[in-house]
């Protein structure tokens, strides 16, 4: 199948992150999908540009992708959204900026790792934290880089991109729980919980299934809160994807 006729699978990092954790899962997605990765200002090669803090602010830097038709008027390729942690909440902003101008939303949202934005965070919120509990926290989670201390090149160069993506995310929350004019979404969500996640574990990330009236599924997969580097992830898109396409199948050239 070309890589024309595949079904997108747009992707949105966690936090501190490029578009990396995307590398290699075109070897798991199978065939009839592919990723494409959307790299947030502020970071990677769109470093020099100003970090986004706040839902607009986001929108103005991605709607665009979302919005450009077909000779018809409309967008009528199916396609996918993935987010993982934040992205989620970006994936989520984006799925509802679009239905409330009227305009066709993804085949399918997947959130991964990311609690609904009414959920309380409790202690463990990062946004809240200071940088020496961050990092433990952080530590906790996964394998940090050496180096992370007060006036290191992590601290310098990571720390300021991940305060700015916990301000956008805390931003999300606020904005997702004010009512949409265009009532809540009715797109097809599948949530997916590592199931060794602390921060959004399965119970959590099930109450995704209040924030769409159309179908809901919730999945586990191996790992802890950055389960987005395993393959079982990819695969599992892989094969929502290949449901997605035998349900609305690509037009001929797309």
């Amino acid at each position: 199948m070309s890589d024309e006729r595949s079904l997108p699978v747009h992707c949105f990092a966690h936090a501190g992150a490029g578009v990396s954790s995307f590398a290699r899962w075109s070897r798991d997605l199978g065939p009839g999908a592919r990723t494409v990765p959307h790299l947030l200002p502020g970071r990677d090669t769109r470093r020099r540009e100003p970090r986004v803090t706040g839902q607009q602010a986001l929108l103005t830097d991605l709607l665009h992708h979302f919005t450009r038709a077909d000779g018809t008027g409309t967008r009528s390729t199916p396609y996918l959204i993935y987010g993982h942690s934040l992205g989620a909440l970006v994936a989520y902003t984006i799925t509802r900026a679009l239905r409330e101008a009227g305009l066709p939303g993804p085949a399918l949202l997947v959130l991964g790792a990311c609690p609904p934005p009414d959920a309380p965070l409790g202690p463990s919120d990062p946004c809240r934290a200071q940088d020496e509990d961050m990092l433990r926290l952080l530590g906790g989670l996964a394998d940090l880089p050496g180096g992370t201390a007060p006036g290191s090149l992590w601290d310098r160069v990571v720390m300021p991109v991940l305060r700015d993506d916990l301000l956008l995310a805390d931003a999300l929350r606020a904005a997702a729980r004010r009512p949409s004019p265009a009532g809540p979404l009715d797109v097809p969500v599948l949530a997916v919980a590592g199931r060794s996640d602390p921060l959004a574990p399965a119970g959590a990330a099930a109450g995704w299934r209040h924030w769409t009236t159309g179908p809901f599924a919730l999945r586990t997969v191996p790992g802890d809160h950055f389960f987005v580097r395993g393959r079982e992830l990819p695969r599992l898109i892989g094969r929502a994807s290949r449901v997605v396409r035998r349900l609305a199948p690509v037009a001929a050239g797309c």
